[in-house]
């Protein structure tokens, strides 16, 4: 297969705002394509397409969009910025955008924390009790 998958998502005719709001969030992103019916984005290089399909359908967090971050200073930036103007947090690193789109916003080195058999109880325990993802605490746990 030559061709990449890219998700498309099902917006209530707000797929250009949304594509807009998502470009100015992520660095070195843009639009690619705009029609009435569909825009073609990319975020840090990963195509997608929003599609402006009416109010049938509803986002739901069977389906979320994951940001790998290297430091706190990253999740909390993508936090407060995803989560502005209606956004809504929620737990173990979940949010929800405006849009009502899923997002879980984790540190890099979750994996590996999660896989050290020494460890990874506690690493989960803390993770459980938190909404926004403590870098620090997850380590140190």
């Amino acid at each position: 297969m030559n061709n990449p998958i890219f998700p498309c998502l099902w917006f209530d005719n707000n797929a250009k705002a949304a594509a807009e709001f998502y470009c100015s969030v992520f660095k070195n992103s843009r639009i690619i394509d705009d029609t009435p019916l569909a825009v073609t984005f990319e975020i840090n290089g990963s195509k997608m397409m929003g599609l402006n399909g009416g109010p049938q359908f509803k986002p739901t967090e069977a389906v979320s969009l994951v940001i790998d971050c290297n430091t706190q200073e990253e999740i909390d930036y993508y936090w407060d910025t995803l989560t502005a103007d209606g956004g809504a947090e929620s737990m173990c690193g979940w949010i929800r955008d405006k849009f009502g789109f899923s997002w879980q916003i984790v540190p890099s080195v979750i994996v590996d924390l999660l896989k050290a058999p020494e460890r990874s109880d506690r690493v989960m325990a803390a993770v459980m009790k938190m909404k926004k993802l403590d870098l620090k605490t997850l380590i140190e746990a």
